[in-house]
């Protein structure tokens, strides 16, 4: 099956390239003039689009005499369509025929916006792509899609643009963190919102470009601070009236429970006011959100004995090394409500709020192998090693709310305030059932662990935001006050309740509830019956200054201070269960402590800009004194540091035209130590591996150079993107482990030096013909290394890791009835370890996906996506492979198709799994998880499309190309 897939994308491959080179090419051209003084028009946007459904074939702009050209056109019928700024739109129909394949468009003339339009064929009609300064517009009708789509199948359409299975979107090879509708927030900061719960047939446009913060937004000086940004425009004829989905299905699971999904999204928009209204519940591990739940109380990480499997990196990178599927079964309920509005000329709001319950259920299984350099405490051994099999069941239940809100308030031209509150409530049951047998490397028994772990927790997170924009007379100068409050106050209560054997002479470490040796089985036996209260409260308020002067029209000073406050407390209590009262009422002075946390920074800076017509860059240097003051009260102890540092920052940006961009900065960071990791009392949450905080860590201090070069070519519809950064850290926490001959381990935080780590990414876009039908061809290169520092067993442990990766992908609507695309992926990983050789590892992972749709007779269509995953290159059972296919038949109902009824089978092969291998400094593991296996579902999808003065859409492709006649919104777009 491996070579059968990997074959079909070779085959796929050449087919279109050989049948590009036999194909009898045409040749497409003309010229354009102003048509009053008929003097040429250069750099006029110039399509090429099939006659039938205005899909694009090509693009490109004139040259200095205003003549076009396209090569290689196969015969067919085509319109050319020629836009430019001043002028309005026009089109030419052509023929490319064995009789004629260079027909001429003969010269197309414009007619200015200011002149009476006589001539025009197409009104308002604009080209596929276009560049304007940095930011990349598609025109969404130039793109098809499947009948009834949402936004994320037009996104995976658009070149440089990759949808992952989970929903995640990447653009220009960097994740894209925040998804605008007309410029403005949707159900807060959350991506998939946006792109799961909109239709594709209401989008005029999609931009996409680098957002700065919103100081940079307002002053035109960039901080540097920018987020990959989507901005989806709708149409304007589609900004009046109710749109939605509605969904319900259900189905059986041979041997398990009932399988059901359902989902319902209405819109209402009236211009400005719009009011979106969500909900869905399902048992199949869908989602419509991206969860930003906390997770309370769920921090039980295995390590020799039971408990939850966690994925602990240690010091040195390393690591969750591969996932296939995933890796529990999740049923979900969410509900959400969006609103937008502008409340008179001075008010602009938009909020949401949400709420969402999921329930995860994890099944696994583990064999964790420990390879120990210089022996362990209280052994003469060389070295150690440390086998653990274990197995593990939990269920997390998660119930979360958000709110959301920004409001806009212009108090006068040059005086503008925002205020931006989100407030998120949670609620959290966890509970775990582990056991677990240790042996030593000569297979002799080492300990033997049995878990239960319940915990109940709630937390109330929130930050709110009030920035002052003010400009004055003087174009430039500005003044602006951001005041930050942010606050995370966490609550959770466990019940610990453990017994750990151990063999004769392989006593833990702590013989915290050790009853001593079992006279009848001749082994050490701990046995803990533990309740533990952890509450952690944070404060940090933040106030940020900044003025700007001109020096001249080119050049601009920014001075800034900031003050930023951060208080932590952490109070943990354990109490020993008495059985003679039957409570937990003994307290634990050795696992107890009340420690309080405080730390201040005040820095200030100056930032020197200045921006020329083909290049900007801007100079930085900020100077930051931290203090650092910990007091553990429980102990009676505290002690204050402080910190002083000199932060310069650069940014340089070159245009080499409109539409290549090379941009390099430069920055430096502090991050401060958390109060968990600060904390110096144990946490046995888990007794085998108890970790222990480091009240004298400093904070880490990083260096980062980042490299951008964007090109994208209008005249061939080729893109390229690369992305490189290197990074230094001083300071870094990392892990200190050291292991007891028990096989218990103690974990602590510590700093260490020699921090390195490197990633990069170049993304390849090009179009391929295939007849009269067109392919997107994209080559996506990644880069990955880090090298760093941790300790084990009090010695160092210097590790190198590299993950290189290569894929391929090709999307294409070869007809109006088949849209086909096909992906493949391969990966290299690396981990070397200088302390331990023996946790050496490298592998290859490799994964196709084919993702097919078919438009059948009798308003039938067929759906079918087969996705293959091998891990190979690792000793044992890890060398695994798998093939998930799922299919679904569909029959479109009523006059306008917005009714289906779907026939969905899901892995039909039942070779669904889930298996992940965690490499670190101090362990190798492979844990093999139950996932969701086949089930099938019959389920109803009602499209709903009622829009003032139009009609719902009939084209199941969506709108013909580039009609729509919608303005940019430019809400989100930074300044400058």
């Amino acid at each position: 099956m491996k070579r059968l897939l990997f074959y079909s994308l070779f085959i796929l491959f050449c087919s279109l390239v050989s049948a590009r080179a036999q194909a009898q090419p045409g040749i497409v051209r003309g010229a354009v003039v102003d048509s009053l003084t008929r003097k040429p028009l250069l750099e006029a946007s110039v399509s090429l689009l099939l006659a039938r459904d205005s899909s694009l074939v090509t693009f490109g702009i004139t040259d200095g005499d205003g003549r076009f050209e396209f090569p290689k056109v196969a015969e067919g019928q085509y319109r050319v369509l020629v836009t430019y700024v001043g002028y309005r739109g026009k089109a030419r129909r052509v023929n490319v025929t064995a009789d004629n394949l260079t027909p001429d468009a003969v010269t197309i003339d414009l007619v200015a916006t200011s002149e009476t339009l006589v001539e025009v064929q197409v009104q308002g009609e604009r080209a596929p792509v276009a560049v304007k300064g940095d930011t990349l517009e598609f025109n969404a009708g130039s793109f098809k899609t499947r009948p009834n789509s949402q936004v994320e199948d037009l996104l995976k359409k658009l070149p440089g643009v990759e949808v992952s299975t989970d929903g995640t979107v990447k653009a220009q090879g960097q994740e894209v963190k925040k998804v605008l509708v007309d410029g403005k927030p949707f159900f807060g900061n959350d991506p998939k919102m946006a792109t799961r719960n909109l239709p594709a047939d209401i989008i005029d446009k999609i931009q996409l470009y680098d957002q700065s913060s919103e100081q940079s937004q307002f002053s035109g000086v960039d901080d540097g601070d920018r987020e990959k940004t989507i901005n989806i425009t709708t149409k304007k004829d589609k900004r009046k009236g109710t749109f939605g989905q509605q969904s319900i299905g259900a189905g059986p699971q041979p041997g398990e429970d009932l399988r059901y999904s359902a989902r319902a999204s209405v819109s209402h928009f009236n211009n400005d006011r719009q009011i979106s209204v969500l909900g869905m519940a399902n048992n199949i591990n869908q989602q419509g959100f991206t969860a930003q739940d906390l997770d309370l109380g769920n921090n039980f990480s295995g390590s020799g004995g039971g408990g939850r499997q966690g994925n602990t990196r240690g010091g040195a990178p390393g690591g969750n090394t591969g996932m296939v599927g995933n890796n529990a079964i999740t049923q979900s309920w969410a509900a959400g409500l969006n609103y937008r509005d502008t409340w008179g000329k001075k008010i602009d709001v938009t909020g949401s709020y949400n709420a969402s319950n999921t329930n995860t259920f994890i099944d696994q299984s583990s064999r964790r192998e420990n390879v120990l350099p210089g022996g362990v405490s209280g052994s003469s051994r060389s070295d150690s090693a440390f086998v653990t099999n274990r197995t593990n069941g939990s269920n997390n239940s998660n119930t979360n709310q958000r709110f959301n809100l920004r409001l806009d308030y212009r108090i006068d031209s040059l005086t503008t305030i925002r205020v931006i509150p989100n407030l998120s409530w949670l609620n959290s049951a966890y509970q775990t059932t582990s056991s677990a047998a240790t042996l030593s490397g000569q297979g002799v028994p080492v300990n033997t662990s049995t878990t239960n772990y319940n915990s109940t927790g709630d937390g109330v997170t929130g930050n709110n935001t009030v920035l002052l924009f003010r400009k004055f007379q003087k174009r430039g100068r500005t003044f602006s006050l951001n005041w930050t409050t942010a606050m995370n106050n966490q609550t959770s209560v466990g019940i610990n309740q453990s017994v750990n054997t151990f063999a004769q002479g392989n006593a833990p470490i702590s013989t915290t509830g050790v009853t001593g040796p079992n006279s009848q089985t001749a082994v050490f036996e701990q046995v803990i019956n533990q309740r533990n209260d952890q509450r952690t409260r944070s404060m940090t308020n933040s106030i940020n200054v900044s003025y700007t002067e001109p020096l001249s029209m080119r050049q601009t000073l920014e001075f800034h201070y900031n003050l930023s406050n951060n208080n932590n407390t952490s109070n943990r209590f354990v109490n020993n269960f008495n059985e003679a009262t039957g409570q937990y009422d003994q307290l634990n002075s050795q696992l107890s402590n009340r420690f309080l946390n405080t730390f201040v920074t005040n820095r200030g800076g100056i930032t020197w800009q200045t921006r020329r017509l083909k290049y900007n860059y801007a100079l930085g240097f900020d100077a930051q004194q931290a203090s650092l003051e910990s007091d553990n009260i429980t102990r009676d102890t505290s002690f204050t540091r402080t910190f002083t540092n000199l932060l310069p920052n650069a940014l340089f940006t070159y245009n080499f035209g409109k539409s290549r961009t090379l941009r390099v900065q430069y920055r430096t960071r502090i991050n401060a130590p958390s109060v968990s990791q600060l904390q110096p009392v144990p946490d046995n949450t888990n007794p085998l591996n108890i970790r222990l905080g480091n009240p004298n860590l400093q904070p880490e201090y990083s260096h980062n150079i980042s490299l951008n070069f964007n090109r994208f070519q209008p005249t061939t519809y080729r893109s390229l993107f690369a992305l490189l950064n290197l990074s230094r850290t001083d300071n870094k926490i990392v892990n200190a482990t050291s292991f007891d001959r028990s096989g218990a381990q103690i974990t602590q935080p510590i700093n260490t030096n020699g921090y390195y780590t490197a990633n990069g990414s170049l993304v390849l876009g090009q179009p391929i013909k295939l007849g009269e039908q067109k392919a997107n061809l994209n080559l996506t290169t990644n880069l990955t290394y880090n090298r760093g520092t941790s300790f084990v067993n009090q010695q160092a442990n210097l590790a190198n890791n590299w993950l290189v990766g290569q894929g391929v992908s090709i999307s294409s609507n070869f007809t109006e009835k088949l849209d086909l695309n096909l992906a493949g992926n391969i990966n290299y990983q690396s981990a070397r370890y200088s302390l331990q050789p023996q946790q050496n590892t490298s592998f290859l992972n490799q994964t196709v996906t084919l993702d097919a749709f078919y438009q059948l007779p009798g308003k039938f269509t067929l759906s079918t996506n087969v996705y293959y995953n091998h891990y190979g290159g690792s000793a044992g059972s890890f060398n695994q492979s798998f093939t998930l296919w799922n299919a679904m038949l569909t029959k479109q109902l009523f006059k306008q198709k917005q009714g289906e009824i779907r026939f969905q089978a899901f892995d039909l092969l039942n070779q669904n799994q889930s298996i992940v291998r965690n490499v670190t400094d101090t362990y190798t593991e492979e844990v093999q998880s139950r996932v969701l296996n086949r089930y099938f579902m019959v389920s109803f999808v009602y499209n709903l499309r009622n829009f003032v003065g139009s009609a719902p859409t009939t084209n199941p492709f969506g709108q013909p190309g580039g009609r729509g006649n919608g303005t940019r919104t430019g809400g989100g777009r930074r300044n400058g």
